[in-house]
C-alpha cells in the first residue's frame, strides 16, 4: 500500500537526521518533491521525537523551468519550493531547518549545491540522497539522453547540475499522470537539476516507487526492474543507484510479475 510506503520512507528520513543529531553532525539531504506523503510523516516522527533540524541542510534536487532556467515564485503552488514549504519545513514548526540552510533549484543557487556540499562534508557531514524512480529510469530529472553527450560513464558521472534540462517524452507522460491530472499540455518542458555529480557522492541513498494505480495499473514496474537488473549505465541514469549504499522501498505489485494476464 502507498500509504504504508509513506510511513516507512517518512520514517527512514526522519532516523537519518535524529541519528546525525545524536552523533553531534551535520547532514545534507538531497530531497525530492515527491511522493508527498512521506514528509508528512518525516515531520510527524520528528516532532514525536522533539528532534529540530539545525544541524540538516536541505538540497531540493530539481525545479521546473523556462528555457533560461527561470523557475517559478516561490508562493507559487506549482513550484516544488512551495510543495516542500507546505509538506515538510510549515509542519515541523520549531524544529524545522533553518531557512539559510534550505537550498531549492533555481539558477541563481542551483550552480552552489557542489560546493555547500563538499564543504559539508569536509566537516564531517554525510551526504544522504532520497530519490523516485522515473518512468525513463531519470534520477532527479537528469534524463536518460544526456548520454549521448559524453564519451564515458566518467565524463557524464562529473555533472554536478543542469540548467533549464530538457525533459524526456515519457518524463512529461510521467508527471501528467500523477502531479497535473492527465493534462499533458500543462506540464514544463524543462527544469532545473542535480546531476550524477552530486547524487553518485552520497553515503547512503533512500528510494521509493509507488507508480500504481489501480485497477492493476501502474507505470514504474519496468523502471524499478531495469534499474535493478541493468546496468550501470549512463543512458539509463536510475541504473546507478544500486551501486550505492542504503535502502529502496517499492510497492510490492511492481515487483512483478510484469507479464500480460491471459484469461
Amino acid at each position: 500500500m502507498s500509504g504504508e510506503l509513506d510511513v516507512k520512507l517518512g520514517h527512514a528520513i526522519a532516523l537519518e537526521i535524529r541519528t546525525a543529531k545524536e552523533q553531534g553532525r551535520q547532514l545534507a539531504m538531497i530531497l525530492p518533491a515527491g511522493p508527498m506523503g512521506m514528509y508528512k510523516w518525516t515531520a510527524y516522527f520528528l516532532r514525536q521525537w522533539g528532534t529540530d533540524c539545525g544541524h540538516l541542510h536541505t538540497f531540493n534536487m530539481d525545479e521546473w523551468s523556462d528555457d533560461e532556467g527561470r523557475t517559478l515564485p516561490s508562493d507559487n503552488p506549482g513550484s516544488f519550493q512551495y510543495a516542500m514549504e507546505q509538506a515538510l519545513f510549515l509542519p515541523l514548526g520549531e524544529l524545522a531547518v533553518p531557512e539559510s540552510q534550505r537550498n531549492f533549484a533555481t539558477a541563481d543557487n542551483l550552480p552552489t549545491y557542489a560546493g555547500k556540499i563538499a564543504a559539508l562534508k569536509a566537516d564531517g557531514a554525510e551526504l544522504i540522497t532520497v530519490f523516485g524512480i522515473g518512468r525513463a529510469m531519470h534520477i532527479a530529472f537528469w534524463e536518460p539522453h544526456f548520454g549521448g553527450e559524453f564519451a564515458d560513464d566518467a565524463a557524464w558521472a562529473a555533472e554536478t547540475h543542469r540548467i533549464a534540462a530538457q525533459l524526456h517524452p515519457l518524463t512529461i507522460e510521467q508527471n501528467a499522470i500523477t502531479s497535473f491530472k492527465s493534462r499533458t499540455t500543462l506540464v514544463p518542458c524543462r527544469a532545473n537539476t542535480i546531476g550524477p555529480g552530486l547524487f553518485l557522492q552520497s553515503d547512503r541513498i533512500l528510494g521509493g516507487c509507488d507508480g500504481a494505480l489501480g485497477r492493476g495499473m501502474q507505470w514504474q514496474g519496468l523502471s524499478l526492474w531495469t534499474t535493478l537488473r541493468h546496468g550501470p549505465d549512463r543512458w539509463l541514469p536510475s541504473s546507478f543507484m544500486p551501486t550505492l549504499p542504503g535502502t529502496l522501498f517499492y510497492l510490492e505489485e511492481l515487483a512483478g510479475p510484469l507479464g500480460a494476464e491471459i484469461n
